[in-house]
């Protein structure tokens, strides 16, 4: 297999540290990768501007704080494509804005009711810059705007937001633009800790979980997420639109209660979700294609709140060597690529 054409590996570049390299190391070390796309959260121009030439994609997002003024004024959304984007594309290849995070779930209700028409608005700046067909505009939302999501088959969205859910999804469809969501079997895990839920989150050998609607039995709880937000888009009408998902990865150490947590743990997490998505075989729903998967983090991020885990996701170090290796990096990748795309199809098909 070519892992230089592995497009649906991406990682997110998270900025809440205080110890982050200057961004030309970053840029040399994702060349060294077969990372083929980076999710900002913000739009740091150095960034950006370091990722140029590259052929590195790049998603950049607008804050939450940004999505008010965006709603109520057309002239913001266009200045912000152009401080953004203009001065940057087509060098950087800036392929989606994400307009906000999680915000369907953030329980500010004046934010979920702009959220649409500021997406608008940053879609229609870019239809007046000649590149409407070229960039693309989403949003990111939490796996908690699923009302239910086992068994897959009855994936669905929370009916309390009602129209503004669909007008979303309408929005994607129109614009061709993906559905956004940060799937994490580790929480997941969290909420379950018995060791056969731990193996259905790492990948590896279970006894699996029956779909008792189709009758499919699913072999992992990654696959079983993405199918939930299948069923999810396909009752409202929207099976078409494209899942990405945004954000996903396993903390390789958390506090002391954290015991799940570990380099092990984020090893299995990461590396076998890389052979899976190389492996191409797809979900049970959508067979035979890998939906573009952005790893949670690059580095960790030292100034983020909350439990220890939370500063812990990351996949490489400042000095850049890897925390653990999951076969990432050009030279090992090409060796191993193969045999273990054939270990897992004969050790799960």
């Amino acid at each position: 297999m070519d892992p230089n054409s592995q497009s649906f590996i991406g990682i997110n570049y998270g900025q809440v540290a205080d110890n982050l390299l200057p961004p030309p190391s970053t840029a040399k070390l994702l060349q060294s990768t077969s990372i083929q796309k980076v999710r900002l959260y913000g739009s740091d121009p150095a960034i950006i501007k370091a990722l140029a030439n590259t052929g590195i994609r790049i998603v950049i997002g607008t804050a939450n704080g940004d999505i008010p003024g965006l709603a109520s004024d057309p002239n913001f959304a266009k200045s912000w494509i152009n401080t953004n984007v203009l001065p940057f594309y087509p060098a950087s290849n800036i392929i989606l804005i994400t307009v906000g995070n999680e915000v369907m779930t953030s329980n500010d209700q004046n934010l979920m009711n702009k959220l649409l028409p500021a997406m608008q608005d940053v879609q229609n700046a870019l239809n007046d810059a000649s590149l409407g067909g070229k960039i693309k505009v989403s949003t990111v939302h939490s796996m908690g705007v699923l009302k239910q999501s086992e068994p897959p088959s009855s994936g669905s969205f929370d009916p309390s937001y009602g129209d503004l859910m669909k007008g979303l999804l309408e929005f994607n469809s129109a614009n061709g633009s993906p559905f956004a969501i940060n799937p994490y079997p580790y929480f997941a895990y969290r909420s379950d800790t018995r060791p056969e839920t731990l193996a259905f989150c790492l990948f590896q050998p279970n006894a699996g979980r029956m779909d008792g609607n189709t009758k499919i039995k699913y072999m992992n709880m990654f696959d079983a997420q993405v199918d939930a937000v299948y069923s999810a888009l396909n009752s409202m009408g929207f099976k078409n639109v494209e899942i990405v998902v945004a954000e996903t990865g396993w903390p390789f150490k958390g506090d002391d209660n954290d015991v799940w947590a570990s380099i092990e743990n984020a090893k299995a997490y990461n590396g076998n979700l890389i052979a899976h998505l190389r492996s191409m075989v797809g979900t049970p729903l959508m067979p035979g294609k890998s939906v573009d998967t952005y790893l949670f983090v690059l580095y960790d991020e030292d100034l983020k709140p909350g439990p220890g885990s939370e500063r812990s996701f990351g996949l490489f170090k400042t000095d850049l060597t890897m925390v653990y290796d999951v076969g990432l990096s050009k030279t090992s990748q090409i060796v191993i690529a193969d045999s273990e795309i054939y270990q897992y199809k004969h050790k799960f098909l």
